[in-house]
């Protein structure tokens, strides 16, 4: 009986050490420490069997046990490093960098193009003598409406399709309440330029919810439609890169008088016709007049001392005169074969 279950504990060593001899990863060698040493395990019933034994061969069958155990744990522990090991190495040869190898294309971001625009513009200006400024965009009916001779029961309200966060509280129209804020907190002589965004409720080709617009405004004790003439002409002819011939034809706005919307040169033609300016050799681009005197009342500037001129131009629309984009949604899809041309 006794040489019985030594033979026995004898073949259940050697299984193990086979067992753990051919283990090839961490996951089959914990596979084998429970068959032979986990609660059901091999070794873990041959001491169960230690009470069927005689009295007198318990003892030296137990430390047997005990010693194939030991054995079985040692093989187990050496094992286990020596995987860790070559996983590591392994692991080490996959990162390795081959410094032999030719470098890896780096690609880069670029500026967006409304971005690049903006900054364009805010040098043209500041070459000009205008500071730049800005303002909240969410905005009192005062200051987006009625600062700038825009009642509530006036038809314009009807051409910025507003929208309104709360009863007089908007998104700003435009960024000329950024000029009615700067005039209330200095006094002339001064030039500004109000860059940002701005809201209405409008969306197709040519329109979105938000986009981007720069309001001018220049106040003096002899400013003159003549100057406003010279400032755009000299704005247009600069961020275009060329001699475009401008002209001004008479408009209306609440909040200049007189007023006029700003054409130029049509920069795909050359003023001989196309399909863009409609064959008549002009694109509109903006819309200007001298400051009203009832916005100036508004902000306590006296208009029999000063008068001034003050210009809007949508921003987005130069971009695309610029960089001959059809469709303005491209600017803020994200589409990434469209904003890498202007990496």
């Amino acid at each position: 009986m006794t040489g019985k279950v030594h033979a026995t504990l004898d073949s259940i060593l050697g299984q193990a050490l086979s067992a753990i001899d051919q283990t090839a990863d961490s996951r089959q060698l914990e596979k084998t420490r429970v068959e032979f040493l986990g609660r059901h395990g091999s070794v873990t019933a041959q001491l169960k069997s230690i009470g069927s034994l005689p009295l007198g061969d318990r003892k030296a069958f137990g430390q047997a046990v005990n010693r194939a155990r030991d054995q079985i744990s040692g093989a187990l522990v050496k094992k286990g490093e020596a995987l860790a090991a070559r996983k590591q190495l392994s692991d080490a040869q996959k990162d390795r960098i081959d410094v032999t190898l030719p470098g890896r294309r780096g690609f880069l971001g670029g500026v967006h193009p409304i971005t690049r625009t903006v900054r364009r513009i805010e040098r043209i200006f500041q070459r000009a003598g205008f500071d730049v400024t800005h303002g909240p965009e969410i905005e009192d009916d005062f200051h987006n409406f009625e600062a700038l001779n825009i009642p509530k029961d006036h038809p314009a309200r009807a051409m910025h399709d507003t929208f309104y966060i709360s009863p007089g509280v908007v998104l700003r129209t435009h960024t000329s309440p950024v000029q009615i804020r700067y005039l209330e907190c200095h006094q002339p002589p001064l030039q500004i330029i109000a860059p940002g965004r701005v809201y209405r409720c409008d969306s197709d080709v040519t329109h979105t919810p938000m986009f981007h617009q720069v309001e001018g405004l220049a106040v003096d004790t002899d400013i003159s439609f003549a100057d406003l003439k010279g400032t755009l002409t000299f704005f247009l002819q600069e961020f275009f890169e060329q001699q475009l011939p401008v002209r001004f034809r008479p408009s209306f706005f609440p909040f200049t008088e007189p007023s006029a919307e700003v054409d130029m040169g049509c920069v795909f033609c050359d003023g001989r016709g196309c399909r863009i300016c409609q064959q008549t050799g002009w694109l509109e681009v903006l819309g200007c007049g001298m400051v009203h005197p009832q916005v100036f009342h508004q902000v306590g500037i006296d208009n029999e001392q000063f008068t001034g001129y003050a210009f809007g131009l949508g921003i987005e629309r130069l971009a695309m005169l610029r960089y001959g984009v059809d469709d303005l949604r491209l600017f803020f899809e994200n589409e990434v074969a469209f904003l890498s041309q202007f990496s």
